[in-house]
């Protein structure tokens, strides 16, 4: 689904002929305390797009997601998705349930429920139909290449293979932009080649637009384009 919302800025746009990118971040800030954990943070990432976050520790980039996908409000500044400021819309769960996919560095499934189950559950609320859920689910395991294990639980499955469960799940309600926080950051080094193969696969089969962050180098290199944050702050962005 996409946004319908009627704004006056929407309506400005169209009469300028311009199209506004999927996402645009501006002069955002967000402080705990005497904490500044963003200090004017403006951005912009286009439809289909791949966009990777990288920074120390406590620089800000996983504030910045967290602001990205609705799970907090900035101090000041405006997150908007697809011209629209996150705070008009009268319900964000909305955006968080079908415009957005999240994937985290847990990939926090449900131990008791097989691979089908777990992707299907995020189905759950949205409409669908079980003879639906059961094939989209079906779909999204074949495509991260999980298909012999859709009927096995979490605890039997490596850490490579719970993520990429976590990436079928974040695609279940066919979402606009993937965001993923350090999504390799718990794995072996033959596990991170099969996560971010399944991630390559989704930005350039499918046109997915995805926003990481990353601590690694070598996973930031599978982006499009990359920016650094320190104290809050972008400080680089390549290309």
């Amino acid at each position: 689904m996409s946004v319908r919302l009627e704004t006056n800025e929407m309506a400005g746009l169209a009469d300028r002929g311009e199209r506004p990118a999927l996402l645009e971040v501006a002069n955002l800030e967000m402080v705990y305390g005497d904490v500044h954990a963003l200090a004017g943070v403006s951005l912009r990432v286009e439809e289909g797009e791949w966009l990777a976050i990288v920074g120390t520790s406590g620089s800000g980039k996983s504030t910045l997601l967290q602001l990205i996908a609705a799970l907090d409000e900035p101090t000041r500044g405006t997150v908007r998705f697809r011209g629209v400021d996150l705070a008009q819309f009268p319900h964000v769960d909305h955006y968080r349930r079908s415009e957005v996919g999240l994937v985290f560095q847990l990939h926090n499934l449900l131990p008791h429920l097989d691979a089908q189950r777990n992707v299907e559950i995020a189905m759950f609320g949205a409409g669908r139909r079980r003879a639906f859920r059961y094939e989209r689910a079906r779909e999204l395991l074949v495509l991260v290449a999980l298909t012999e294990q859709a009927d096995r639980k979490p605890p039997a499955m490596s850490g490579g293979e719970r993520q990429r469960v976590a990436i079928a799940r974040a695609l279940a309600n066919d979402p606009a932009l993937i965001l993923a926080d350090e999504p390799t950051g718990s794995l072996d080094p033959k596990s991170v080649a099969n996560v971010m193969q399944a991630f390559d696969d989704l930005h350039r089969v499918r046109g997915t637009t995805i926003v990481m962050v990353t601590h690694d180098r070598e996973v930031a290199a599978h982006a499009s384009r990359t920016i650094r944050l320190e104290n809050g702050k972008i400080v680089t962005e390549t290309p």
